[in-house]
């Protein structure tokens, strides 16, 4: 069913302002009356008009001043207004077009052109009205669909931890199992990744660069697995043959790590096969040497030898912190990177801290 449409008429003038009213009542729609430009403001909001027709001569506040208030006020703005007068002043109709009036009616009123007017006004009047209302549907809309997404976003982020959580336990159980006959396993592994992890942020790796080393170096040894338990724990000096098939761990570890799509595996893959690399060159299993060897792998080095120098195995006694300090300082240059190396004296009392906080 249709809306009976609001018709305001504001006029000082009683007699005019009833003729306009009785004929906009025949025409079916609901008229309000103001007496003058204040009583039209004070009462707009309770009509809330469809259309205003405003006479410029009032008393207290004229048509302009009424004009101008009511288009300068976010709640009116909207009313179309139409400019009821007998004068035909040209400076009083640019002002008005300035303010915002939306047409003009000259006294005598034609009653053919009052309708005309009125009903054109009204159907601008209602197609803004749609396009409000349609821009508030599509702005609680897209309020809607972006809390959705929000709250999509935030189960897919949990379930995503939750993935990561798994996948990371997974990665160390598995680093675990590789060194499984060790007696310090757990713990070495740990430590491998928060000093890796340590001198990696010192020396400017951020982001996710900086976490994947954390998970990735405890896999530095996963080619373990397929080194037969006779040379793993032979007590004393491993022979030639011995060693060469020992050196097959690296070799072992890259291919076990190779192919994945995963960062962290990739990352893995790298510093399985590079971190017995030497900076001089003299390192295994493919002898490159200086900046050619990733820096993950530059740094994982340094901190398996400080790990193995302090950790008590088959053919040795663990050796002091201070004393394992020293043997990389005078490695600096020849074994390890110059660079890896001021990096891991820099953070030297994280060092003795992760050594400290996970020794079994």
């Amino acid at each position: 069913m249709e809306t009976i449409k609001r018709v305001m008429v504001c006029d000082d003038d009683e007699m005019g302002r009833s003729l306009l009213a009785k004929f906009l009542n025949r025409l079916g729609y609901e008229v309000f009356e103001a007496f003058d430009g204040l009583n039209c403001l004070e009462n707009v909001k309770e009509a809330n008009p469809d259309i205003i027709l405003l006479d410029i001569q009032m008393p207290r506040m004229d048509g302009l001043q009424t004009a101008e208030k009511l288009k300068s006020n976010v709640e009116t703005q909207m009313i179309p207004i139409v400019i009821v007068s007998s004068h035909s002043d040209l400076d009083q109709r640019v002002k008005a077009l300035e303010i915002g009036v939306d047409d003009f009616l000259a006294k005598p009123v034609d009653r053919t052109e009052l309708r005309a007017r009125v009903q054109s006004l009204l159907k601008v009047k209602a197609y803004n009205d749609h396009m409000r209302h349609y821009q508030k549907l599509l702005e609680e809309e897209v309020t809607r669909r972006t809390l959705q997404l929000r709250e999509a976003f935030e189960e897919l982020k949990t379930t995503s931890e939750k993935l990561k959580r798994a996948s990371l336990d997974t990665v160390i159980r598995l680093s675990q199992a590789a060194e499984y006959k060790d007696e310090d396993t757990g713990s070495h592994i740990q430590r491998m990744g928060y000093y890796s992890a340590s001198i990696a942020e010192k020396m400017g790796l951020i982001g996710e660069d900086a976490e994947a080393i954390l998970y990735a170096a405890p896999m530095h040894d996963i080619g373990k697995i397929g080194i037969p338990d006779r040379i793993l724990l032979k007590p004393g000096k491993l022979d030639p043959d011995e060693w060469e098939i020992m050196k097959q761990h690296t070799i072992i570890g890259g291919r076990l790590l190779k192919g994945s799509d995963s960062f962290l595996i990739n990352m893995a893959e790298t510093i399985a096969m590079t971190h017995h690399e030497k900076w001089d060159g003299s390192g295994y299993p493919n002898h490159i040497a200086g900046n050619d060897i990733p820096i993950v792998g530059r740094i994982t080095a340094i901190a398996d030898v400080f790990d193995a120098l302090t950790s008590k195995r088959p053919y040795k006694e663990a050796f002091s912190v201070e004393k394992s300090f020293q043997i990389i300082k005078e490695s600096s240059g020849t074994h390890f990177d110059p660079r890896v190396v001021e990096a891991f004296f820099s953070v030297q009392n994280e060092i003795r801290e992760i050594r400290e906080g996970w020794t079994e």
